[in-house]
């Protein structure tokens, strides 16, 4: 297994974080929309690179006031399966810990049961739906919340 290291998301990462998106998302975020975010106080975007400095996944979402919402969790298909999207998952919710949120939420598609596991595994809970939220196909959402971010 290679080593990973998750880091902020940085203007260095923006293209190979424009590719995933493109190549994991109907409707993905552009490279400028990524790049708005890199010096957005509100926004927490972390990175999984290997040793070389490659992009496998990253992750993003927006703290307000004293909440956090999931806003992009994606992982090159070749790098699923190795723990990626946990690790970048449980840095965001590291960071919601130190910026005392009450809660952390997420939506994700119905389908997604890959997903769906991990954020249970993660103590997410579903908390409700969004009818058609996703478009291309369109699918309903489930809203998934995490309240309490100082258990491990």
């Amino acid at each position: 297994m290679q080593k990973i290291d998750i880091k902020p998301m940085s203007e260095r990462h923006l293209n190979e974080v424009a590719e995933l998106e493109r190549s994991c998302f109907s409707q993905p975020w552009s490279k400028s929309m990524l790049a708005g975010e890199v010096d957005n106080e509100d926004s927490h975007f972390f990175v999984a690179v290997d040793d070389l400095g490659q992009v496998l996944g990253y992750a993003g979402a927006k703290f307000v006031c004293d909440e956090g919402y999931i806003t992009n969790v994606a992982v090159f298909r070749q790098h699923r399966g190795n723990g990626i999207a946990q690790a970048l998952l449980r840095k965001l919710i590291q960071a919601g810990r130190e910026k005392n949120l009450k809660f952390i939420s997420l939506e994700v598609r119905k389908s997604n049961t890959a997903a769906i596991s991990l954020y249970k595994k993660l103590k997410f809970v579903e908390v409700g739906q969004r009818k058609d939220f996703y478009l291309d196909p369109k699918e309903d959402a489930l809203i998934m919340t995490r309240f309490n971010l100082e258990e491990e």
